[in-house]
């Protein structure tokens, strides 16, 4: 017995490129979502894409997968939210005096 060698067209496109079939069928594929099947793409002018692979009889998918990346993430991170310094502590100075202690009931009139 021999097989067959059947070459697979391999194609890229979009998920919102596909019928509505196929759309559900790479949905079947991925019940709990593309996450752990998702890969990175780069292309040669530095951009990239994410997608998952999905295979018919005679059709290789490469299907692109949009994802939102958070580009602020890193600006977030750089944000100095521990800044010791606190405004108008130069001003506050000992008198070395009384200290009036003050509830949160008084009201300054």
């Amino acid at each position: 017995m021999t097989k067959q060698h059947i070459v697979k067209k391999h194609i890229v496109t979009s998920y919102r490129n596909l019928s509505p079939e196929m759309q559900e069928a790479v949905r079947e594929k991925y019940p709990t979502g593309f996450t752990d099947a998702m890969m990175r793409v780069d292309k040669p002018n530095g951009d990239f894409f994410y997608a998952v692979p999905f295979d018919t009889e005679e059709v290789a998918y490469l299907v692109k997968i949009d994802v939102k990346i958070d580009d602020n993430a890193q600006e977030e991170d750089e944000k100095d939210y521990y800044d010791d310094e606190i405004k108008g502590a130069d001003d506050i100075q000992d008198d070395g005096g009384e200290t009036t202690e003050r509830s949160d009931d008084d009201i300054d009139i």
